[in-house]
């Protein structure tokens, strides 16, 4: 996915620049609120580090391993997984989730995708049902393509987001929506300015 791929799903020009006539097309195409829209895609925004990385990216150093991921790769461990996503994601992600062990192949199948990170077989499964689209499970790279923002959407339903969003477009409401999708207050300065840029696109 990228934003050019959303512009041409949503029929306007794809020039890859989010502003106000992208912004409204979007807001009618997933049938949003402008108060909604505004959250959604500002944090959205900021998440994909402007609707640009849609998979998770765990090309680790060692050094990268031992301060992310530290307590799965005891000794020097890490020396031996460093710059190679595919073993990294296996290991961290195994045996969780839904996923299997680590020789399952699931950590890295089941891999973050998606504008808000989409992560572990059972989330893909619950999307995947939730969606009435099974072709996910053999295909889960759709999530980083073609159903990008539903995955996103799917986890504002999933997780009754909309309705810290309808409290208005204000720091109260931005702060607590960051804290449910973060889990923290990272970045909350740049998904702030979003917001309130957004909703000035469509209010």
């Amino acid at each position: 996915m990228s934003l050019k791929s959303l512009q041409e799903k949503i029929g306007v020009t794809a020039d890859g620049v989010f502003g106000p006539g992208t912004m409204k097309k979007a807001m009618e195409f997933y049938k949003l609120t402008p108060v909604r829209a505004a959250h959604f895609f500002a944090q959205t925004a900021h998440e994909t580090g402007g609707f640009k990385a849609f998979a998770e990216n765990l090309n680790y150093s060692a050094e990268g391993l031992q301060g992310i991921f530290g307590k799965y790769f005891p000794g020097n461990l890490e020396e031996s997984y460093a710059r190679q996503p595919e073993k990294i994601a296996n290991r961290v992600y195994a045996s969780r989730m839904g996923n299997g062990a680590e020789a399952s192949g699931d950590g890295y199948k089941f891999r973050g995708r998606g504008a808000l990170q989409l992560t572990g077989k059972d989330n893909y499964k619950a999307f995947s049902d939730y969606l009435k689209k099974p072709e996910i499970m053999t295909n889960p790279d759709l999530v980083a393509t073609t159903y990008s923002f539903e995955s996103a959407m799917f986890f504002f339903d999933k997780n009754k987001l909309w309705s810290i969003c309808d409290q208005g477009v204000n720091d109260a409401s931005i702060l607590a929506l960051t804290k449910r999708i973060n889990g923290g207050t990272h970045g909350l300065e740049d998904r702030n300015a979003k917001t309130k840029k957004y909703y000035e696109y469509v209010k």
